[in-house]
């Protein structure tokens, strides 16, 4: 379905619900540069360091789409495991599954609170930005322990940069790559308003500082656009 949640007054805050849900993947390749090219970066460099029987973790794994894809791509059994706390969500990612025949365990809680055990890999597709910052190096910290020595984290964010006219021109050309996707004015704007004070990015230097004080022993950037980046760390 098309994404057309923000053509009409919006009265609270983002949230991923029903409605959302049902839009998701349409709102996330017209909403995310180059989503679909990051994702498939992502598994590619990740096949090259998982073994049979690996156990991988998605946080906010939303409709499925990294884990039914790592699926398809990968030559080994892993041990797939994918965690949201929207309903709606884990509905649309458990029949995505179903339909592509891939053995993917989706389970419904909060992943603040759920304990993740000897994984091999993380991911956190464009997710950690939704935690209050009080929590968030709390999370990072929990995420580190909870990988295996050499286990990797996979961490996709929106960023802010400290010079206000670059982030001001950053928004901007974001902003344009979205109505050259399709999306009107006044769904950008009810966008923007709903996400305020729900989607808090940091720069690219906090989130590295977030991870290396984590313990993470190796932080690099293997995709960026504009204010958009996907970080891998190595335990």
């Amino acid at each position: 379905m098309k994404d057309k949640v923000f053509n009409k007054p919006i009265k609270k805050q983002f949230e991923f619900d029903e409605e959302v849900a049902s839009v998701f993947d349409d709102m996330l390749n017209r909403s995310v540069p180059f989503y679909k090219e990051n994702l498939n970066l992502q598994i590619d460099i990740l096949k090259n360091f998982l073994k049979e029987s690996d156990k991988i973790v998605d946080l906010g794994s939303s409709t499925g789409t990294f884990l039914i894809e790592l699926a398809k791509k990968s030559d080994k059994k892993l041990d797939l495991t994918g965690i949201d706390n929207s309903d709606a969500m884990i509905k649309r990612a458990k029949n995505k599954a179903k339909a592509f025949g891939v053995d993917i365990k989706f389970i419904k809680t909060d992943f603040l609170n759920y304990e993740i055990k000897n994984s091999n890999a993380i991911i956190a597709n464009y997710t950690i930005q939704f935690i209050r910052p009080l929590k968030r190096e709390k999370l990072i910290k929990k995420i580190y322990n909870s990988l295996k020595n050499d286990g990797i984290f996979l961490m996709s964010e929106k960023l802010v940069t400290n010079d206000k006219k670059l982030n001001k021109t950053m928004i901007d050309l974001y902003y344009d790559y979205k109505k050259k996707m399709g999306y009107s004015e006044y769904e950008i704007a009810r966008k923007r308003e709903a996400l305020e004070n729900v989607l808090i990015p940091y720069t690219m230097e906090e989130n590295i500082e977030m991870l290396k004080t984590a313990g993470f022993k190796e932080v690099e950037v293997i995709f960026r656009w504009n204010n958009f980046a996907t970080f891998i760390a190595f335990k």
